[in-house]
């Protein structure tokens, strides 16, 4: 879930604990945890409301002055429904961002990455994509991924989903610019063979 950056903030240190989404359906579910880039929420409440129904106890929790404010900031048509979010912020570590630092890998860890990994080769609809973009990422952290994505012939957005896939495995970390291999994705590449771009194996010892 996107969060604009005027909330973060206010998010992080508790202060923000609501907010207004113009959706044509809902996108997030109450009970359910979303990864965002002000954390990990708790959804707590997915309300469909009206703009009328904006309190001003709402509104000063998403970080507004009052009720008037939130509905005049709304970006979309008044006609698009509005759903209410109330979330609570788990302070605690990201499991992901954990599994990302974790470089001790078992024989069963690796032999379960290269299922994953065959498994979205597999399923790929450009051919096997998993261990070159990890060796790119590896060869080029920080370069943009637009520039990474033009190098293998792909467009943009779809690269970063299939990098973001990579991520939710633990083996890449996102930078301002680019990406990286995380700790884990180090650790993994040291244990096994390694395919770069022109296809030729490169055995790490």
């Amino acid at each position: 879930m996107l969060i604009e950056r005027r909330v973060r903030g206010g998010i992080v240190d508790g202060s923000i604990t609501v907010l207004f989404r113009q959706w044509r359906r809902p996108q997030v579910v109450a009970g359910r945890r979303y990864r965002t880039t002000a954390g990990i929420l708790d959804m707590v409440e997915v309300d469909l409301i009206t703009a009328a129904e904006v309190s001003d106890a709402d509104a000063k929790a998403a970080g507004y002055p009052c009720a008037q404010d939130a509905v005049a900031d709304l970006p979309a048509p008044g006609d698009l429904p509005l759903y209410r979010l109330r979330f609570r912020r788990d302070d605690g570590p990201d499991p992901r961002d954990v599994l990302a630092h974790t470089q001790a890998l078992s024989e069963a860890d690796v032999a379960e990455l290269d299922r994953r990994l065959d498994r979205m080769d597999r399923h790929s609809t450009h051919g096997p994509w998993t261990r070159p973009v990890l060796a790119a990422i590896e060869r080029r952290p920080g370069v943009r991924a637009a520039e990474l994505a033009a190098g293998f012939g792909r467009e943009v957005f779809a690269f970063k989903n299939d990098v973001r896939k990579l991520k939710a495995l633990g083996l890449t970390l996102s930078l301002e610019v680019g990406y990286k291999l995380a700790p884990r994705g180090e650790a993994y590449l040291g244990r096994t063979e390694r395919t770069g771009l022109d296809g030729r194996p490169d055995r790490r010892t």
